[in-house]
């Protein structure tokens, strides 16, 4: 850039993209100087070298903008091992399957690895069967990326997913979206429902007692004598 270009000519751009045509290299750097721009080398391996006029400063900083903005926006793709033998049976075989199923549908891919142990490696076609009845049961929303290979004595093979099939989560890998609160905890019962208020019903009054009867006075007793014979 300016000055530390060495060569004695230079094919030159200018700042609007137009071609200059092949300049020296003194008179290229002062045309960028009168435009208070910089000559940036471009293409080095060119005969003459190619060189730019243009702002270096906002050309970095733009260039570092767009390179943070990518980046933002990439996706990283994750590779998820399962391994299998040769005469997986049908349980361990669906639990493995369920778990590539949910890896690819996060936008990973699966290395799919079939160890061989002994003299299992004789006979190479129960690992491709192996592979071909995973493909099979994932081949709505999987695709072979590489087919079966050897490598000592284990048989790989890649499967991606297809288009269409990622549901990434919105709020992280692996969380789903917030749930309101619940009432109900986990192991409480739930509160009753407060009963209405009601009025009191009136007690009945006992009847009143009858009035004792008057007694009768006792009255004196008169003794009456006989008359005398």
């Amino acid at each position: 850039m300016n000055r530390r270009i060495r060569v004695p000519q230079v094919r030159v751009i200018g700042a609007d993209g137009g071609q200059l045509g092949v300049l020296d290299t003194s008179e290229a750097l002062r045309i960028a100087e009168e435009g208070g721009l910089d000559l940036v080398e471009v293409s080095p391996k060119a005969m003459p070298p190619v060189c730019k006029i243009m702002d270096y400063g906002k050309f970095k900083y733009e260039d570092s903008k767009k390179r943070k903005d990518a980046k933002k926006h990439q996706s990283t793709v994750t590779y998820k091992e399962i391994k299998f033998r040769p005469k997986t049976d049908a349980h361990d075989l669906d639990f493995k399957v369920k778990h590539i199923r949910r890896f690819l549908s996060e936008g990973n891919k699966a290395r799919l690895v079939v160890i061989f142990r002994g003299r299992e490696i004789v006979h190479p076609e129960t690992g491709q069967a192996m592979l071909k009845k995973v493909v099979e049961l994932t081949s709505d929303i999987a695709m072979v990326e590489q087919p079966p290979m050897m490598e000592g004595r284990r048989m790989l093979m890649i499967i991606s997913p297809k288009g269409g099939v990622i549901h990434r989560p919105a709020t992280g890998p692996g969380m789903g979206a917030p749930q309101p609160s619940s009432p109900l905890s986990a192991g409480a019962a739930p509160a009753p429902a407060p009963r209405p208020a009601t009025a009191a019903a009136p007690q009945p009054q006992a009847a009143p007692k009858p009035a004792a009867a008057p007694q009768p006075k006792p009255q004196p007793t008169v003794s009456v004598k006989p008359p005398a014979k």
